[in-house]
């Protein structure tokens, strides 16, 4: 598949080609960072490494970086960090969430328990600090201190909001800048600083990320309702179930009526769907466009996370960050 427009064109396979022999690097880093001297730490860390995943925010660190100059040791690491933090926050949502799969594989927490999950999990933000650390960086320590801050926020604010039906598109936004779009913000800043790029280029390259974030947990909620179980790695509707009410559903809830916005309350209540199917909360959201319009919305994000980015000089780095704008909205899973 390809992606990107006017003559920029780059594949996925293209954009991860570029930053391939750095991403083997992170892999490494993150294995060796991952032991401790507590094997079920070990064990945790090497069953989610093993599990995949994207590895996006490792991208960005990498690409956003080698826009201003050649990979570097401290580059790799902070790619390492920021999937380190990435992972650590699943393991404590897969908790809070009472998950029971991620990435089509039974969670951390079905295998070794609450306990040892949230304890791991700090093991794992503690350690992407101790490496951190290694850069004798106060403006590298200052973000991830205020992304993880952030984070947890995110994670405070959702669990206030669990079960509600009237969640409005400003309080939901607010929950995702705090969740997602300021992890991948992050993410390309620590990319620029490790690089030596100017505090314009930084905070530039942070907004280009912000909107990517925002676009990609659009995508992401989208996907809850539309995509299918095999291919998510997660059941579908989940976000429903576990009493999360996501922009597609705040969007047919705007004009939904009074027993179709009950149907809903049902199934935040239960956190099942015994009475209410499934298939009847997709009639309602395509009835009232809430799968569209989020689109749409997604679409707006990725059109200025791309008028951002148009601004740096043209190279393969500046082509591949374009082109990850499509990545993320084009994607499956």
């Amino acid at each position: 598949m390809a992606f990107g427009k006017l003559g920029q064109t780059l594949t996925a396979l293209e954009i991860f080609d570029l930053v391939r022999e750095d991403l083997d690097q992170v892999e490494r880093e993150i294995g060796l960072e991952s032991i401790s001297s507590t094997d079920a730490v070990t064990y945790i860390g090497q069953y989610l490494q093993s599990g995949g995943g994207k590895r996006l925010r490792p991208v960005l660190v990498l690409l956003s970086g080698k826009l201003f100059a050649e990979s570097s040791p401290a580059l790799i690491r902070m790619a390492a960090v920021v999937e380190m933090i990435h992972t650590a926050t699943l393991v404590h949502d897969d908790v809070i969430d009472i998950a029971k799969t991620r990435r089509g594989r039974p969670s951390v927490n079905v295998v070794w328990g609450n306990h040892t999950s949230v304890l791991a999990g700090d093991w794992l933000y503690m350690q992407a600090f101790q490496v951190a650390l290694r850069e004798r960086s106060f403006p590298v320590l200052d973000l991830l201190i205020t992304l993880t801050q952030m984070m947890v926020e995110g994670e405070l604010l959702q669990l206030e909001r669990i079960g509600k039906l009237a969640v409005t598109e400003a309080d939901y936004m607010e929950l995702i800048d705090r969740k997602t779009a300021s992890l991948f913000s992050a993410c390309a800043k620590l990319g620029a600083v490790i690089s030596g790029a100017s505090d314009a280029d930084e905070a530039r390259l942070g907004d280009y990320a912000w909107n990517l974030g925002i676009a990609f947990q659009l995508i992401d909620d989208i996907l809850d309702f539309t995509s299918r179980e095999k291919i998510l790695g997660k059941p579908v509707g989940n976000d429903l179930r576990e009493g999360k009410v996501t922009l597609p559903l705040i969007y047919a809830l705007e004009t939904a009526d009074s027993e179709e916005r009950k149907l809903v309350e049902t199934i935040l209540a239960d956190g099942n769907y015994d009475q209410v199917p499934f298939a009847k909360i997709l009639q309602i959201l395509n009835k009232h466009h809430g799968i569209e319009r989020a689109q749409e919305r997604a679409r707006e994000f990725t059109d200025k996370a791309r008028a951002i980015i148009a601004q740096f000089p043209n190279s393969p780095y500046q082509k591949a960050l374009n082109a990850v704008t499509d990545l993320v909205t084009g994607r499956d899973h």
